[in-house]
């Protein structure tokens, strides 16, 4: 029987937390024969021990900033919107600068997961229109100043037949060139499907984010939006795989995450389990990544975002798990 598990260290102690999940930490921390983390003594206290995903430090931004990511997937419903919340506000925990624009005309949702609907005087359209100033469409979070929504248009509103690729790479120009200076990162989130809203979202977007889930129809949508955003000249794409469930891996009733991504072949930035606690945030309009105590997703969306600063990513790793000892009575059955 095939299984994978993640081990974690709580940042306020040095206790190893072992789970039954089906993710890996990057390969520069953890031995792929062993699964175990190699420690290392910090130069200026040598009893004090770095935690496998480094917490007592700021990621190093790779890159040129700012960088522009577009989040998609082709295919609706595999938590697009829930990836952008989240990273987007792990990224601004870890003190950098975000824009997050929600670049699906009618169907916007990205201001419901933040809590930012009630906020939302103005949008991209009337920037565009006239109506009013960039700044003013911007929305800063209440809880991270350094997190701004920007939203297309307003719910239930077409897109004006001049608003295309070309608009957004305005908009995204702005915000590089606003006074109060350049954001570190431009997230995109991009609606469903292949059609005109996909290739405005992804114009102006230099890197990727591939969300998907282990099931063949997600699968094959993601594989199309790959060669997609390879035809538009977005060559840095990651990958990640959502709403995993370990003990239908175990029954070999849904596809492990080394299979897809063997089937898509891409690099593999975060791998997110089934949590319940997802509606709940959802709901609230507080994403997971700010519970307390955090919950198994909220972890995987910090990582994520963590791999993303660095341009890095995450190696998943296939363990057998020892055979069970049998005993001198199984010789009779017992």
């Amino acid at each position: 029987m095939i299984s994978l598990q993640l081990h974690t260290i709580n940042p306020n102690s040095s206790s190893l937390k072992t789970s039954s999940f089906p993710i890996s930490t990057s390969s520069h921390y953890f031995n792929s024969k062993s699964l175990k983390p190699h420690f290392k003594s910090t130069p200026y206290n040598t009893s004090t021990i770095v935690s496998v995903l480094q917490w007592n430090r700021k990621p190093q931004l790779a890159g040129e900033t700012p960088r522009v990511v577009v989040i998609t997937s082709g295919k609706g419903g595999v938590g697009k919107t829930t990836t952008t919340a989240n990273v987007g506000l792990s990224l601004a925990r870890l003190g950098f600068s975000v824009v997050a624009i929600d670049a699906d005309v009618g169907l916007r949702n990205l201001d419901l997961l933040l809590g930012l609907e009630n906020r939302v005087n103005y949008t991209a359209v009337e920037v565009l229109n006239g109506d009013c100033r960039l700044d003013q469409a911007l929305v800063r979070d209440k809880r991270w100043s350094n997190f701004e929504l920007l939203c297309i248009s307003k719910p239930r509103s077409k897109l004006p037949l001049g608003f295309g690729g070309k608009a957004l790479i305005w908009l995204v120009d702005a915000l590089k060139s606003r006074q109060e200076g350049s954001p570190d990162f431009i997230i995109i989130d991009c609606p469903a499907g292949i059609d005109a809203g996909f290739i405005t979202a992804i114009t102006p977007a230099n890197e990727a984010v591939l969300v998907t889930t282990p099931d063949i129809t997600s699968l094959r949508d993601a594989d199309r939006v790959t060669g997609l955003l390879e035809c538009d000249g977005i060559k840095d794409i990651k990958m990640i795989v959502n709403r995993v469930r370990t003990d239908l891996i175990r029954g070999e009733d849904m596809m492990s995450v080394l299979d897809v991504q063997e089937m898509l072949g891409l690099a593999l930035l975060g791998v997110i389990p089934e949590d319940s606690e997802v509606i709940r945030s959802t709901n609230r309009g507080y994403p997971l990544v700010l519970n307390k105590p955090p919950t198994l997703a909220g972890l995987a969306f910090e990582q994520a975002a963590w791999r993303l600063v660095e341009q890095d990513s995450m190696k998943a790793v296939m363990i057998e798990e020892e055979p069970k000892k049998r005993g001198f009575f199984s010789f009779f059955g017992g």
